[in-house]
C-alpha cells in the first residue's frame, strides 16, 4: 500500500519560531514512517519557505530547496525550484505545527483552503475567534460559559486605570503564549503594561485576575466525537504562568510545575472537560485544541484561552495531558492524519 504523503510546516515568522522547530522535532520522531512519507516544508523567520530533510535545531544549514505550498489545486501540492526549475510534489495531507501569528490565526489555514488539500487542525474561522481572546470570550459566553470581565484597548484608545479593579492580566489580543502578558498590581502599573502588549498586537485585552486554580483539558476529535485528555492543573509557586518565556524549558520552569492528573476533586475534573468540550464546540474547533480555564475557588469554571496548534513539544502540556489518558504522540498525531483526511468532504 502506498505511504500516505504527509507535508509537515513548520517554523515561521512569529516569535513563537524557536518552539514551533522543537514541536515539529517532537512529532516527526512520533511519525509511523511504514505509514507516512513526511515532507518538512520549513518557514525562516524572514518569511521564506524551504523543502528540508528534517526539522533539526540548524535545518536551514541543512540541504534545503525553496518550496511552497501552490494554492493552484490543479497542483495538489508543493513546488520545488531544483536547478533554476520548478517541480511538483503532491501531498496528501498538511500538518501544520506553527504556532502564534500567521500560523493560528487563520493565515495558514487559508492558505490550506486554497491548496484544496486537506490539513489537520481548525479551519481559518475557528483559528480566526480563538486566537483572538476578545472574539473568543464574546463566542463563548453566548453559549453560557464563563468568562472572565475584560476590556479591549485598540490602538487609538486611551485607558483609565481608575475604572478598573485590580489585580488586572493585560495582553495581546491576538498573539501566543504568554508574550507580551503582563500582571498589573495598580494603576500606576498599567501604562507601560499596555505599552509591553502592544510591542506584539495593536489590540490589546485586560483582563480581570481569576481568582482560583490555572487548569487545562487537551481535546481530540471533529463534531459530537472528542476525547479528553487528562485535565492539568499548573502549580505556581510565585507570580503568573508564562508558557515558553524559560531560558531552558526543557529543564522546567523556575515558577511553576504541571501536575497530570490535576489535583483536584474528581467532579472537578469532569466539569473542566464537560467545559472544555462545550468550548471547544461553541467555537466550531475541529481536529485538536488546548483550552486553557480557570478552577475558582467557588468551583466555577472560567476561560482562559483557547490554542489550536498547541505546543507538541517534550515539555508540552497537550501531548502530556494526552499520555497521561493513555494516547501516546504517535496515536495523537495518527488520529489527527485520520480525521484530516476523513473530514475533508465537510
Amino acid at each position: 500500500m502506498a505511504k500516505i504523503k504527509v507535508g509537515i510546516v513548520f517554523g515561521g515568522s512569529s516569535e513563537e519560531h524557536p518552539v514551533s522547530v522543537k514541536s515539529a522535532q517532537q512529532v516527526a520522531r512520533s511519525l509511523d514512517l511504514e505509514k507516512y512519507q513526511p515532507f518538512y516544508v520549513g518557514i525562516t523567520q524572514s518569511g521564506a519557505w524551504k523543502l528540508c530533510e528534517g526539522p533539526g535545531q540548524d535545518w536551514e544549514k541543512g540541504n534545503c530547496r525553496p518550496a511552497l505550498l501552490s494554492p493552484d489545486r490543479g497542483v495538489g501540492g508543493l513546488l520545488v525550484l531544483e536547478q533554476g526549475r520548478y517541480g511538483t510534489i503532491g501531498l496528501d495531507v498538511v500538518l501544520p505545527v506553527l504556532h502564534g501569528r500567521l500560523g493560528e490565526d487563520g493565515a495558514i489555514q487559508g492558505l490550506l483552503e486554497l491548496t484544496g488539500i486537506p490539513y489537520v487542525g481548525c479551519d481559518v474561522q475557528s483559528s480566526a475567534v480563538c486566537m483572538d481572546k476578545s472574539l473568543a470570550y464574546r463566542v463563548v459566553a453566548s453559549a453560557g460559559i464563563a468568562t472572565p470581565k475584560f476590556w479591549t484597548v485598540t490602538a487609538d484608545d486611551a485607558v483609565d486605570p481608575g475604572r478598573l479593579t485590580y489585580p488586572v492580566f493585560v495582553k495581546p489580543a491576538r498573539s501566543g503564549s504568554s508574550f507580551g502578558v503582563s500582571k498589573v498590581s495598580g494603576p500606576a502599573e498599567l501604562p507601560s503594561a499596555v505599552k509591553t502588549a502592544r510591542q506584539y498586537d495593536a489590540k490589546v485585552l485586560i483582563e480581570e485576575a481569576v481568582a482560583g486554580s490555572e487548569v487545562g483539558c487537551a481535546i481530540l476529535g471533529n463534531d459530537l466525537d472528542l476525547i479528553a485528555g487528562e485535565v492539568d492543573r499548573i502549580a505556581l509557586s510565585h507570580g503568573f504562568f508564562k508558557i515558553h518565556q524559560e531560558a531552558d524549558p526543557e529543564s522546567g520552569s523556575e515558577n511553576s510545575t504541571p501536575v497530570v492528573p490535576a489535583d483536584i476533586p474528581a467532579e472537578s475534573r469532569a466539569l473542566v472537560r464537560d467545559t472544555a468540550k462545550a468550548v471547544y464546540r461553541a467555537l466550531g474547533c475541529r481536529g485538536l485544541a488546548r483550552v486553557d480555564l480557570f478552577l475558582t475557588n467557588e468551583g466555577e469554571v472560567v476561560l482562559n484561552e483557547v490554542n489550536t496548534l498547541p505546543g507538541m513539544t517534550s515539555y508540552s502540556r497537550y501531548p502530556r495531558m494526552m499520555a497521561a489518558a493513555g494516547l501516546p504522540l504517535s496515536q495523537v498525531t495518527d488520529r489527527l492524519i485520520s480525521l484530516a483526511l476523513t473530514g475533508h468532504a465537510r
